[in-house]
């Protein structure tokens, strides 16, 4: 029995239609990543002009009619015109062609661009909190922010949900964690206006105070969101894999195919929204290559049922759990290793003979087929076992002879 290795690609598993010419993956690849920083940066400058409008209005209104919670906001939504340039750079890069040095794709960038877009979250959130914090406890405010306050409140609302759904659903589309985390930072932006809503509508009925809480609460937002993207893109560069449940569905739906005996190791790590798997498939050791490597395909298909993101699978055929084999610094040996044995102790072999190893347990068992009964009185199971018997590696031996 042999032991191979497979991989097989998302792109192998892409319908063609039979009225088109035939595209290459490489090349659906291609159109794949076009589409994708096509509709990423769409919704992103869409967002951007959005902001930056949103920003303006609330920064100027928070000055002009002294609310400090509407001031806060007014510089969140500037943060969101910075990471929407941060993601406007990093989608460009991390949807390049996979090439030598990145065999797997450019994803990691999108993770690290994430990442960033944390940070810059935590840094705001943290310096406007302690400000504002500052101001609570030190007291003496006595402004009462002005009803303009409560429109700009109202329509930031409206504008940034709505830019929040669009988002979400490019994002989702094109399977870009990074769209989705900058749909999210939209989402936040709408949460701390309807805070300034609130906390405006207090301050006016005579709770002056509610608009510096409400800063603070804002710039609290802000960091539990960044520390969010932040933490998840840590666990994906560390290669974080699937959650137990996942992990543990997938291992199922292998050890249920047929002819896989068992699965002794099962590796998974994200790439971006993509998932790639490694796993080990114990098959029958008398079976074919071929057969193994059928068994495998119809792993992978179960598997890409049950996980549409999948990207890669490799798939790794064993004859038993090598896990469970006792480490030895005996080498086996080759098949001209073994050949070269037979003819040193009983001659060559036959010119029509056909000779199968198994490598199992640590020991070689081997099938010999004879197209001949004459062969047999030199190749005979006992007299190969005889003379191959001192030997460590040897296992077993089988000889088969054509009838006539």
């Amino acid at each position: 029995a042999t032991t191979e290795i497979y991989t097989l690609s998302l792109h192998d598993a892409l319908p063609i239609s039979s009225m088109q010419e035939p595209i290459s993956p490489a090349q659906q690849h291609r159109e794949n990543l076009a589409g994708e920083m096509k509709a990423a940066s769409r919704v992103t400058i869409i967002g951007m002009i959005l902001d930056a409008v949103l920003g303006v209005i609330k920064v100027i209104g928070g000055a002009l009619f002294n609310s400090q919670a509407l001031l806060v906001d007014g510089i969140h939504s500037f943060t969101d015109v910075a990471s929407d340039l941060v993601v406007l750079g990093v989608m460009k890069v991390s949807r390049q062609e996979p090439d030598d040095d990145h065999p797997y794709g450019h994803q990691r960038i999108e993770t690290f661009g994430t990442l960033v877009l944390g940070s810059i979250l935590i840094a705001v959130g943290a310096a406007l909190a302690w400000e504002n914090t500052l101001r609570l406890i030190e007291g003496g405010v006595d402004t009462v922010p002005g009803w303009p306050v409560l429109v700009a409140a109202a329509a930031s609302v409206a504008g940034k949900e709505w830019i929040f759904r669009y988002t979400r659903h490019v994002g989702l589309k094109i399977r870009s964690d990074l769209i989705i985390a900058n749909a999210w930072h939209s989402r936040t932006d709408a949460f701390s206006s309807v805070v300034v809503l609130v906390s405006t509508a207090g301050a006016m009925l005579g709770m002056v105070w509610l608009d510096v809480f409400a800063a603070v609460v804002i710039a609290g937002i802000i960091i539990h969101i960044g520390w969010k993207f932040t933490w998840d893109s840590v666990k994906e560069l560390v290669d974080t894999g699937l959650s137990q449940e996942d992990t543990e569905m997938l291992k199922s739906i292998a050890r249920d195919t047929d002819g896989v005996r068992n699965v002794h190791e099962l590796r998974s790590r994200r790439m971006g929204h993509d998932i790639l798997l490694d796993i080990h498939l114990v098959v029958r050791p008398e079976i074919s290559v071929s057969e193994g490597h059928q068994i495998g395909m119809q792993v992978v298909s179960g598997m890409r049922d049950a996980l549409d993101n999948i990207r890669d699978i490799n798939f790794h055929i064993d004859a038993e759990n090598d896990e469970d084999q006792p480490l030895t610094s005996e080498r086996l040996p080759s098949r001209e290793d073994i050949r070269a044995i037979l003819a040193r102790h009983l001659g060559e072999l036959p010119q029509h003979s056909r000779l199968r190893l198994h490598y199992l347990k640590n020991k070689v068992h081997l099938e010999l087929f004879l197209d001949s009964p004459e062969g047999e009185t030199v190749f005979s199971s006992s007299n190969i076992r005889e003379e191959l018997g001192d030997y460590p590696w040897f296992g077993s031996v089988r000889v088969w002879v054509a009838g006539p």
